[in-house]
């Protein structure tokens, strides 16, 4: 069985294991904010706040995730030192999320939310370099368990969070729940911390990387020629732009899906947790497959197959009369909407140098946080005005603008010929 896997992704089994610990640490940030997407409803009832409050808080998290997302390119670039930001990402959420459970109003929950969304962005840059210069030649697959990783968060949380729910407060689950996510930081820091620590011989390694992991940062010159590079190439800014679509719309379901459970199908805790795993269960299922594909066959094809049923499912979604179909449409979602991702990060990697990972990361997430900043108060302001399902029309039209994008996008994808 280890000896087919190897074979398929071609990692040797010491490699899979690095892989899979930087998506099991990627899996934490994702722990924080969906254990959050399931405690609105009850935060929303405890406090008293509209559906545009709760939008308002997550914009402030896109912000601060904005603001962040630059300057931690620019740290992982000219530093080199990315297992350490991983450990400080991670660390620091959890710190935030801990202290959440003590907030009594939106002034205590923006500045959690300002934290938690400038620690959960810095976790990319360093993370999706550190893969995909250890691992060029199956960079798909390796950032497929990355977000394979996330999927697993994002479906744990929620299953926990709910469960919790039923017998624990808002504030006390969110105590609970953040204790996780510091374990994850300290097992990734005892396990890789010290191969970040000196040089790498430039020669196959014990990780399979071919060329080794530069440990030595650029320089400030270099970043900022290699930034000007970036903007100017139209193939980058396409890619970002499209995925900051696709972003925008995901950021938009994962606010609405809890409370159109919750708030028009009824259900309790439990169930609004099932409904969030349902769909991260489709996603953590398609990542490595849709990976692997892409390293095969071009990254243009699966992101434009994954977007366009995504686009379909959110359309019809609401036309579910009950919550069983609802979550089975939900887990349909997931394996299309969250396929694409390892796609997208990967289609990028390809399209800018090695030393400029972080910074190509931080642009792609920068534009995507940028982008998602609109879609919680517009969607708060929309469902105030005229109910939740309008919100999920308007954000299947949100959607197909990203499917118009990927047919802008080269046919050609760099690294496969014909």
């Amino acid at each position: 069985m280890i000896a087919a896997i190897e074979r398929l992704t071609g990692l040797q089994r010491k490699s899979q294991g690095t892989v899979f610990l930087v998506g099991f640490g990627h899996g934490g940030t994702h722990w924080i904010v969906g254990s959050i997407y399931v405690l609105l409803p009850f935060i929303q009832r405890d406090l008293g706040l509209s559906y545009t409050a709760l939008g308002t808080l997550f914009t402030i998290f896109h912000f601060s995730a904005f603001a962040a997302n630059f300057a931690s390119g620019l740290l992982v670039d000219v530093t080199g030192r990315r297992v350490l930001l991983m450990v400080v990402s991670l660390t620091v959420g959890a710190a935030a999320f801990l202290a959440f459970g003590w907030a009594r109003g939106m002034a205590s929950l923006a500045v959690m939310m300002i934290l938690i969304g400038g620690t959960n962005n810095l976790w990319h840059p360093p993370a999706i370099s550190y893969l995909s210069g250890l691992f060029p030649k199956n960079r798909g697959y390796a950032l497929a368990i990355h977000t394979l990783g996330a999927s697993f968060g994002d479906i744990a949380a929620p299953l926990a969070i709910g469960a919790m729910l039923v017998w624990l407060t808002w504030q006390e689950t969110a105590i609970a729940g953040a204790l996780p996510v510091f374990a994850v930081a300290l097992l990734i820091g005892a396990v890789l911390l010290s191969r970040d620590a000196g040089p790498r011989d430039q020669k196959e390694d014990e990780t399979g990387a071919e060329n080794g992991q530069p440990k030595r940062g650029i320089s400030l010159r270099e970043y900022l020629d290699g930034m000007l590079a970036m903007v100017r190439d139209r193939n980058v800014l396409g890619l970002a732009l499209m995925a900051g679509f696709r972003s925008m719309a995901q950021s938009g379901l994962l606010l609405f899906i809890p409370l159109y459970l919750a708030n028009v199908l009824k259900v309790g805790p439990t169930m609004v947790g099932l409904g969030i795993a349902a769909m991260q269960f489709g996603g953590m299922i398609a990542g490595p497959l849709a990976g692997a594909w892409s390293d095969r066959a071009g990254r243009r094809p699966v992101v434009l197959a994954g977007l366009s049923g995504s686009t379909a499912v959110i359309a019809v979604l609401t036309l579910a009369g009950n919550e069983a179909l609802f979550i089975a449409g939900l887990s349909v979602l997931g394996f299309m909407l969250f396929a694409v991702r390892p796609v997208i990060h990967s289609w990028m990697m390809d399209l800018t140098p090695p030393n400029m990972a972080g910074s190509a990361t931080s642009v792609m997430f920068g534009t995507q946080s940028l982008l998602s900043m609109a879609a919680p108060v517009a969607g708060g302001m929309i469902a105030d005005a005229w109910g939740l399902p309008a919100v999920f029309y308007a954000l299947a039209g949100v959607m197909l603008i990203a499917n118009v994008l990927v047919y802008l996008l080269p046919h050609h994808d760099p690294g496969h010929d014909g």
